[in-house]
């Protein structure tokens, strides 16, 4: 299928995020090589719900390449689940298993002159800290114990208020995101996957949502309402060549790559 961008737009800077690194040993996930030249940030797996030291190492060689933020992608510790399935963990397990994935990727990047930026977890523990509290009291705890200081990537909501009061109080700069690619209820929050029609696979329907957001800070929620956001980047995926075709054409709707660091603390 051929995507047509709909328009050039520059009104709004939002860079592009894509989940990189999720092979595993010779099981190959994504599109990375053709990816990675199109996106501005780089959400590299750490091995808990994907990938392992090789697979780590080679994506950072490639963000090096193309010159992309690193970001750490940590997860549950479910490699069957691919991350996907909720875990009763406590506190200190959540805090722990952070700065564990977070201190393996940088460790490699540390060996290739490179750093992290941000962290933006996957997957079940993405989707649980945005709904509670306690969890996402834990992530930002992890997040404001990684040395240097790092972002948080959390989704971008109607009302982002609460979670900026409680990331200032252990002072963690913010990255609010949307998605390009997922279909969104009525108070902005992911239609689980679990439901149908929750991940969008038209790549003009991809380009639209993206281009809206961008442009406009808008998504229409499955009702079909309006829905304003904010958001400071726009998660794509590259898991296929139909998904690929995708994220070119929002690059090339979008403009340049800016590859700028997020923020420091």
């Amino acid at each position: 299928m051929t995507v047509t961008p709909s328009s050039t737009t520059s009104s709004r800077s939002v860079r592009l995020n894509c989940d990189m690194g999720e092979s595993l040993g010779p099981w190959r996930m994504g599109c990375d090589e053709d990816v990675m030249p199109l996106v501005d940030m780089a959400n590299i797996a750490c091995g808990f719900h994907a990938s392992d030291p090789v697979t780590m190492d080679r994506t950072l060689r490639l963000a090096r390449r193309h010159s992309v933020v690193i970001g750490a992608h940590p997860a549950y510790p479910d490699l069957t689940g691919f991350g996907r399935r909720s875990m009763r963990c406590s506190r200190e397990e959540i805090v722990a298993m952070i700065r564990y994935q977070v201190g393996a990727l940088s460790g490699l990047a540390e060996a290739q002159s490179l750093s992290v930026n941000y962290v933006k977890p996957h997957g079940a523990l993405y989707n649980d800290m945005m709904r509670d509290p306690d969890i996402l009291r834990a992530v930002l705890d992890a997040v404001a114990g990684c040395k240097p200081s790092l972002a948080l990537m959390v989704l971008a909501t109607p009302d982002q208020e609460p979670i900026r009061r409680l990331a200032e109080a252990v002072n963690v700069p913010l990255l609010f995101e949307a998605f390009a690619d997922r279909a969104y209820d009525e108070r902005g929050f992911l239609v689980s996957r679990q439901e149908p029609n929750a991940v969008y696979q038209d790549p003009q329907r991809i380009l639209e949502q993206a281009l809206r957001l961008a442009e406009d800070g808008v998504v229409v929620t499955r009702s079909g309402d309006p829905l304003r956001l904010s958001p400071d980047t726009l998660c794509v995926h590259g898991d296929n060549a139909e998904s690929v075709n995708a994220v070119r054409a929002i690059r090339e709707a979008l403009g340049s790559r800016q590859s700028v660091a997020p923020p420091p603390a």
